[in-house]
């Protein structure tokens, strides 16, 4: 990840905090967020409300780069934050920036 100016950026974990697979909600300038970590080690960050009924995705099941919502198995990517077809939509996705051990979310 790129460095970005440090007034941008929100600490909102540690590495440590987060288990495979296992979303986690945080709460960053009154967005919601669900932060996840990928097989690879990647951190995931999009909006915690999945755009058909409101799902609280951070609560969903983990596939690969996909979240399936827990309301209604909606499938949305956490890679760019677009829901899977046949389902329309999609949710607003964070840039993270992972320096040491701590996790930033990039707000614009």
């Amino acid at each position: 990840m790129s460095k970005v100016d440090s007034a941008n950026k929100v600490h909102v974990a540690n590495i440590s905090d987060l288990s495979v697979g296992v979303g986690q909600r945080v709460n960053v300038a009154g967005e919601e967020i669900a932060l996840f970590k990928q097989k690879d080690g990647v951190i995931r960050a999009i909006q915690n409300s999945c755009p058909h009924k409101g799902g609280p995705l951070s609560e969903g099941i983990v596939s690969g780069e996909h979240v399936f919502c827990p309301l209604h198995d909606w499938k949305i990517s956490m890679k760019d934050g677009q829901v899977q077809a046949p389902d329309v939509g999609c949710v607003k996705k964070y840039d993270v920036e992972v320096v040491d051990e701590a996790i930033y979310i990039v707000m614009d």
